[in-house]
């Protein structure tokens, strides 16, 4: 592993604020550092000295119960919000050229990813969260997730070593390194780096799945390349890394199941704008149902997991119409659906204006039907947030979780970058509706920036969404339709190890 762990521990917020050029560095610097797979997925992604023009706000209709941004799109960095949302807290990042990604829950703490290794909060007073400690382990894009002392993180960024300190290093030399790194997060204002395990292609995300004596992590990597020694195509499957609870130092490879043996979709040109299956890019797994769900660039599957090593796909399904890149899943409660999304643009592109329409870069809502090896998936509708958004903000479906209302009722909230964090309901498969929003105006006027909501996830009474470019926001929902989540209480939450919450 070699190398060491800096943590800086901060007990008062620098209050910094960020423009576009700090924002489009930053995805500049992430784009070029990547490896096998970059932090944005093909299609997409910003292009150096794209400036498109201003966006057009027409016809947006309002949330239920909410509020309409004053004047359509708000000014540069304004917040807007629907009634029943309110605004507790923002934490800014110390340094807002670096990009923040993805959050996990345990106890009174947020664990909170970005592109320069992780930062732990004290979330004990939503009104008044904390930073603890900031450690410092460059590689994107350090998707996360905790259990016990343990601390994952995510490497998809080809590196010199699997060091804190390493640098960029291209995937075509043999000695570069990408996968998982395993933190001890005991002592929270200094944990220890105490593993690496490489894995094929890297990692662009992980899911814990949970075990009496061990844990698993399946590893979600893509795009191969035959010029890289360490992802050379096919790569039709996921990594599953053993961890055993009482002795992490020794996680490693355990098997690489294929989920494609066909190759999955083929993407252009047989499916024009559609990306090729390469490999996964999220799987959420709902453990008390043996169940998993997985976006897989072009395709989206549900499978069992009921022997995690040999995970077996039950359903498999195509969108070559609307779906460009399937990017990540949610369960219901019931396990009756499943919510799929379109990462039309690759997390870089303005997708959320009018010229895109409502049904690309979307979610898609698919029911769960039959029992068995015969369940089936079966695509309902679309949703996607109803307010335009301007062609200088990066605007598109991304990582969201359930409010767990319980009751029947299907509810999440759910992170759009720039289109800021919506919360919406699809308890009638077909026709979804959102409730709730919050979001700020476009980080310029003039040209197409990286920034809003990477995540925006439902833990213990409060919305925590991770932005981009400007920290941490906590959000506090009050509603009469999602009142009874209040009462449901966590010790932890890795969003894409879904929980039982009622």
């Amino acid at each position: 592993m070699g190398g060491t762990v800096t943590s800086r521990h901060t007990r008062r917020a620098h209050h910094r604020r960020v423009g576009v050029a700090a924002a489009a560095a930053g995805l500049l610097t992430t784009l070029l550092a990547a490896g096998p797979a970059a932090a944005t997925p093909d299609p997409g992604g910003l292009s150096p000295g794209l400036s498109p023009g201003h966006g057009n706000h027409q016809g947006a209709a309002l949330p239920d119960g909410g509020q309409p941004a004053p004047g359509g799109i708000p000014g540069q960095d304004e917040i807007v919000h629907s009634a029943n949302i309110k605004p507790l807290a923002n934490i800014p990042s110390t340094d807002p050229t670096v990009v923040n990604s993805d959050l996990a829950f345990q106890g009174r703490y947020a664990y909170a990813g970005n592109y320069n290794g992780f930062t732990i909060y004290d979330i004990a007073d939503p009104k008044a969260p904390k930073k603890v400690t900031e450690v410092l382990c460059p590689g994107g894009q350090n998707d996360i997730s905790v259990d016990g002392d343990l601390l994952f993180l995510s490497t998809d960024s080809s590196r010199s070593d699997d060091s804190c300190n390493s640098v960029s290093q291209p995937a075509t030399e043999k000695s570069s390194w990408e996968g998982i790194k395993i933190f001890d997060i005991k002592d929270k204002r200094n944990p220890r780096y105490i593993k690496s395990v490489e894995t094929a292609c890297g990692s662009h995300t992980h899911t814990l799945v949970p075990g009496r004596k061990d844990i698993y992590l399946y590893v979600a990597s893509y795009s191969p390349n035959e010029a890289f020694p360490d992802c050379k195509p096919p790569h039709d499957g996921i990594s599953v890394v053993k961890v055993p609870k009482k002795a992490p130092t020794k996680a490693a490879v355990v098997a690489f199941p294929v989920l494609f043996p066909d190759g999955g979709n083929p993407g252009a040109p047989t499916n024009p704008g559609v990306s090729k299956t390469t490999g996964c890019h999220d799987i959420t797994v709902l453990p008390s149902k043996d169940l998993a769900a997985g976006a897989c660039m072009g395709d989206g599957i549900l499978f069992d997991i009921s022997r995690p090593e040999q995970p077996r796909v039950i359903d498999r399904v195509q969108d070559n119409v609307n779906f460009a890149f399937w990017h990540s899943a949610t369960f219901n409660e019931r396990a009756s659906k499943v919510v799929f999304t379109d990462e039309l643009g690759g997390g870089g592109g303005a997708t959320c204006n009018e010229a895109t329409g409502p049904d690309r870069g979307a979610d898609g809502i698919y029911d769960i039907t039959g029992r068995g090896d015969q369940r089936k998936l079966s695509f309902r509708s679309y949703f996607k947030i109803p307010r335009h958004q301007a062609d200088t903000e990066n605007c598109v479906a991304h990582n969201g979780s359930l409010v767990p209302v319980g009751g029947g009722r299907d509810i999440m909230v759910q992170a759009w970058y720039q289109g800021g964090v919506s919360v919406w309901e699809f308890t009638d498969s077909d026709r979804p509706r959102e409730i709730a929003y919050f979001e700020r105006g476009p980080l310029s006027t003039d040209r197409l920036g990286l920034g809003g909501s990477w995540s925006a996830y439902y833990y213990n009474g409060h919305i925590y969404s991770n932005d981009i470019a400007k920290g941490l926001d906590v959000l506090r929902l009050d509603d009469r339709r999602t009142d009874s989540a209040k009462r449901v209480r966590m010790d932890r939450l890795n969003v894409q190890t879904q929980p039982e919450y009622h």
